[in-house]
């Protein structure tokens, strides 16, 4: 029998599923992470953190269930949205990602109203708020400029997992929603609204379906 693995990226732990082709569930696995507060209103995470709680989870799912791995057919991810994973050209994390209950970037949403105006909801479908990449984005840009510079792109959450998992660097479409840099009518990014905040060529990934197939794990990851 053929099998198929869900994988859960939350905010305070990962969680694995395992099904088979009746849809019957036949395993369970999960592994916790810690948030990061080093101010009142900062919340971040390590994203080697989630590669790791990945993988440990992954191992337990298998071993307990004695599931050959050859037997599961396909992976599929969801998780946390919002969060910011800045990476460089070699696609190594910059900094800790910030996360969609991170708060310090009310400055940032008025400046971005303030450049959009009316421009905003009409092109994201979204109001800019503290919760959204964007913000960010700007706060990293305003406060970390060294490090900025060296940004060649972003991923959230589960993308850049799934990039670890597959060497593959693109964002699912829903998460790109959630940026306030996607124009939402057309399903791609916004080049205004790159454009408006000065961010580098390239630094959104390419978009992709939320059904597509994005890649196989790759072979050296461990098992």
């Amino acid at each position: 029998m053929k099998y198929v693995i869900g994988v859960d990226l939350g905010t305070s732990s990962v969680k694995t599923l395992l099904v088979n082709q009746d849809g019957e569930i036949k395993g369970e696995a999960t592994a916790s992470y810690p948030l990061i507060h080093e101010r009142p209103g900062y919340s971040e995470q390590n994203p080697e953190e989630w590669v790791n709680g990945t993988i440990a989870s992954l191992q337990q799912l298998l071993k307990e269930s004695g599931i050959s791995p050859e037997d599961v057919e396909g992976v599929s991810f969801s998780g946390q949205m919002h969060g910011l994973v800045l990476l460089d050209e070699q696609n190594n994390v910059l900094r800790n990602a910030i996360l969609w209950n991170d708060t310090r970037t009310t400055k940032e949403c008025r400046e971005i109203e303030q450049k959009l105006g009316d421009g905003l909801l009409n092109i994201t479908r979204n109001a800019a708020l503290e919760g959204f990449t964007l913000p960010k984005i700007l706060w990293v840009q305003k406060h970390e400029p060294e490090l900025f510079a060296k940004a060649a792109h972003f991923v959230l959450p589960k993308d850049y997992l799934r990039y670890r998992m597959t060497g593959r660097v693109e964002m699912e479409i829903s998460d790109a929603a959630g940026t306030l840099l996607l124009n939402v009518p057309e399903g791609k990014w916004s080049e205004e609204i790159v454009q408006a905040f000065g961010l580098p060529d390239g630094f959104c990934p390419p978009i992709v379906g939320s059904t597509e197939d994005t890649g196989t794990i790759l072979p050296n990851l461990p098992s």
